[in-house]
């Protein structure tokens, strides 16, 4: 912290008798913002069995919900389930309501702002949930466990009224194990012909700069390969541990733009390819603004931790970043939370679809102004895993 923090020397510097614990006193370290750059919501510690079975072995533990309020902040709702998980296994669906949580309503979780059993700590951990869909109500008890990840849950040619043909993908997590289905999933798109591209990155919180790589290169490598993608900047000590990590070629990859669809969770190797993209084509945002973290970490591993603390900034080509209160939507849409991701009738899809048929934003009653105040008062509940990592 001392060192290679990217804020070292403008961060405080506090007697570590003073803090119980190592988490404490990593609290006390982190940069306290300066009035242009925020403070640091984001360097982190994590079990490192955990950190290594995410980015290494593709596999998570919990119950694979993320949750977020409905618009008006009346409903609690399941808006991804992880394919594999034991939520996917107790057939739970995106839209589903979520009356009560272990007896207690949405009222009382919010007032008490304990969410606590949504985001289980250990294996075996459960949880019962009242559940509505429609005019059904069920009850569903749910029991942690150690899932493999499905990080491209969705891809799939959709067709346009006009005839042109659209590939959609939807990636939840930059890691490994994402790189084959990514490559599988546009080498259909280029065998079908299609000419526009749909990403959908709406529940995507980061992970590897390495991986992102590979998706802005799918989108836009051909002509581009070789050319700058992003470029890392460590604090001033270390002048030497500046980066460049270059588009790959990739025959047939010229997409001349790309749709990407967005929200508050939106993070970090997420906005990575929308930054790092806008130099080579039009980038259109759809959905809500993204969460602002154009920094990233050189993860240290010690005495069973991992140790993430922002070590460097991120710029695309054109010197351009510093997207400190997020990217904001080229067409501000609010996401009901119904509906599968990359169904034509979904919501941001259709929104997608109809950008891509008529070149201009679906009729909307809400400012991208509005639309941000009201993602940053919705609730968004998951387990928290926001970076991007170099490898």
């Amino acid at each position: 912290m001392s060192d290679w923090y990217f804020w070292a020397g403008a961060s405080p510097n506090p007697d570590p008798s003073g803090y119980l614990d190592v988490p404490g006193y990593f609290d006390a370290l982190r940069f306290t913002g300066n009035g242009v750059v925020p403070a640091d919501r984001w360097s982190y510690i994590e079990d490192s069995v955990a950190y290594n079975q995410f980015f290494g072995d593709g596999k998570s533990m919990g119950f694979g919900l993320w949750f977020n309020t409905s618009a008006d902040g009346q409903l609690l709702k399941i808006g991804y389930i992880e394919p594999q998980s034991p939520g996917a296994g107790a057939g739970l669906k995106r839209g589903d309501v979520v009356v009560s949580v272990n007896g207690r309503s949405f009222a009382q979780l919010q007032a008490a702002n304990d969410f606590s059993a949504l985001v289980p700590g250990v294996p075996g951990q459960s949880v019962t949930l009242e559940i509505q869909n429609g005019a059904t109500t069920r009850f569903v008890t749910l029991v942690a466990a150690t899932y493999d990840l499905v990080p491209v849950t969705a891809n799939k040619v959709l067709t346009l009224p006009d005839g042109t043909r659209a590939g959609y993908v939807s990636l939840k997590d930059f890691v490994p194990v994402a790189e084959a289905p990514l490559n599988t999933a546009f080498a259909t798109f280029r065998a079908a012909g299609a000419t526009e591209i749909i990403i959908d990155l709406r529940y995507d919180g980061g992970g590897r700069l390495s991986t992102s790589a590979l998706l802005a290169s799918l989108v836009a490598g051909g002509s581009n390969g070789g050319k700058v993608f992003v470029s890392t900047r460590a604090n001033a000590a270390h002048p030497s541990a500046n980066d460049v990590f270059n588009l790959s070629s990739v025959p047939g990859a010229n997409f001349s733009r790309a749709v990407v669809l967005t929200s508050r969770r939106t993070c970090s190797a997420s906005e990575l390819v929308i930054n790092g993209l806008k130099p080579y084509m039009n980038v259109v945002t759809i959905g809500g603004a993204t969460c602002g973290k154009p920094f990233g970490f050189s993860p240290v591993q010690s005495c069973g931790k991992v140790f993430s603390a922002v070590n460097f900034e991120s710029f695309n080509a054109l010197g351009e970043g510093r997207y400190y209160s997020g990217i904001q939507p080229t067409c501000p849409v609010v996401d009901d939370i119904a509906g599968e991701l990359g169904d034509p009738a979904e919501k941001l899809t259709a929104a997608a679809m109809s950008y891509l048929q008529t070149g201009a934003c679906p009729a909307q009653t809400m400012s991208a102004q509005s639309l941000g105040s009201q993602a940053r008062r919705m609730l968004q509940i998951g387990p928290k895993r926001e970076g991007v990592v170099i490898d």
